[in-house]
């Protein structure tokens, strides 16, 4: 690109004025220089341990919704979170891109990038959230569960809970911008403090508004949202209070204001967007499966199944995995950022052994104790727990495949390489489990066995495309493009 003449300089529109960073701050250098299996456990323990924990919350939320409920109340609480993720995936997206940009600009040493990143995607997020998500989640809720196929009894326990979750939904979105940030910066142990903090907090709120306490009244399963959203709103604020203030790796520029900056919004889209999709056609999938599970014979006791089996059972899988996405996408921005481009491949292809191992681990207990397992959730219905038993069996091999796609889908994501995961999870999660799901249906009887078969090719199928889309090496190309 030509350098450009005094003349088209003077037509330029005028460059934003950005703040300076504040002082006193120094990145851990330790991810683009030093050992990288260091790197990848020093940035995936905390994160692994904060999503465990949190698993362990929504134990606590079914266990005690189906003691005092019973099943449907699980399966509101299932269906309710499937539903809940696909609208709110969107919004996410954003700290997808916030991420990209962080880890990119903390590689290269520019922590004035960096903190503008974080102030925008904060700035776009509660516009979208307070504007958008929370007026038509409200009204659009009940033609949501009346589209999975939600059982009548499902859907009356379901309805005050996800409207809960979609209008109060704030506080939740900035417990993951903040934890996006930081880890993307090489802080993943104050995101432990704060999940640690709201795991707590929740599973005390839970308690009291689930079952009542003292004079106030028991909720049921509308109590396990009222609890959610007063504990990750009160983490939020306090996280955004130390964004304004400073200490953190990251923080809020000063003297920004209020005014959007283009620059980083655009960016914030480019990568995110993809992201976004990707994570509603997931979800859409998921909600398309939910409606084959509830077109089944016994489709409460199948929902039931899916949503202690699949949604909280399943989780130490997915959940673990996640750390060691989030760590793999952090070495990979950063890595890229500091112009080391086969210190991503490596340390992408170390978190990917690890998510591995840690599935395989975890599924043998899926394996081995279905029904102990089941029966922490209070699940005894027979037909129930016939059903939730041959779906772990199916997820104790299915979880290897889905644990190392997502460490390589964390080395594509950090990288900025987000279209290929997006196409990758069109196929693997959409074509191919639902038109297995679906031939089944025209050809003959639908049963659970297919559903959960469906669910196992396509991780499958994930896994292997997403090796072969980083392998590809794409992603060395990309740039950040923030003026």
């Amino acid at each position: 690109m030509s350098e450009p003449t005094p003349d088209s300089a003077a037509e330029a529109p005028p460059a934003v004025r950005v703040p300076p960073a504040r002082p006193g701050r120094s990145y851990d250098r330790s991810i683009v220089e030093g050992p990288l299996p260091a790197a990848i456990w020093k940035l995936a323990w905390p994160t692994m341990f904060t999503n465990i924990l949190g698993g362990l919350q929504g134990m606590v939320d079914h266990v005690m919704v189906g003691h005092y409920v019973g099943f449907r109340g699980n399966a509101a609480i299932g269906v309710s979170t499937q539903v809940f993720i696909v609208v709110v995936a969107f919004i996410m997206s954003l700290f997808t891109g916030m991420s990209v940009l962080v880890a990119r600009f903390v590689g290269a040493n520019d922590p004035l990038n960096a903190d503008r990143a974080v102030y925008q995607a904060f700035l776009t997020a509660i516009a979208l959230s307070l504007g958008i998500m929370a007026p038509l989640g409200y009204f659009l809720s009940p033609a949501l569960l009346d589209f999975v196929n939600a059982a009548p009894g499902v859907q009356a326990e379901a309805l005050p809970y996800l409207r809960i979750m979609f209008v109060y939904s704030l506080g939740m979105l900035l417990f993951y911008m903040l934890g996006g940030a930081l880890r993307s910066a090489g802080d993943a142990r104050t995101p432990m403090v704060l999940g640690v903090a709201m795991t707590l907090g929740n599973i005390v709120l839970n308690v009291i508004f689930i079952r009542g306490f003292g004079p106030i009244p028991g909720y049921g399963t509308m109590g396990a949202a009222i609890g959610t959203v007063i504990a990750c709103g009160l983490v939020g604020a306090y996280g955004v209070w130390r964004l304004w203030h400073g200490g953190w790796v990251v923080s809020f520029p000063r003297e920004m204001g209020y005014r959007p900056d283009w620059a980083i919004i655009r960016e914030l889209f480019r990568f995110g967007l993809p992201t976004g999709i990707q994570g509603i056609a997931m979800n859409v999938g998921g909600v398309l499966m939910l409606k084959f599970i509830g077109s089944l014979a016994a489709s409460a006791a199948a929902q039931a199944a899916y949503a202690v089996s699949y949604t909280q059972l399943f989780a130490f899988i997915t959940w673990t995995a996640v750390g060691l996405m989030g760590a793999a996408a952090a070495v990979a921005g950063q890595n890229l950022g500091a112009g080391h481009p086969e210190r991503v491949r490596e340390g992408v292809r170390i978190a990917a052994r690890y998510a591995g191992m840690g599935a395989g681990v975890i599924g043998l207990t899926f394996l081995f104790i279905p029904r102990t397992l089941l029966g922490v959730f209070g699940m005894d219905d027979p037909v129930a727990v016939d059903i939730g038993v041959q779906l772990l069996r199916v997820l104790s091999v299915s979880g290897i495949f889905i644990a190392t796609a997502l460490a390589y889908t964390g080395g594509l994501q950090g990288t900025g390489d987000t279209r290929g995961p997006l196409y990758i999870s069109i196929i693997s999660q959409i074509v191919l489990p639902l038109g297995i799901c679906f031939t089944i249906q025209q050809l003959g009887t639908l049963e659970s066995i297919h559903i959960w078969i469906a669910i196992l090719v396509g991780h499958m199928a994930r896994s292997t495309l997403s090796m072969l889309r980083f392998g590809q090496g794409k992603w060395r190309e990309i740039e950040v493009r923030v003026g």
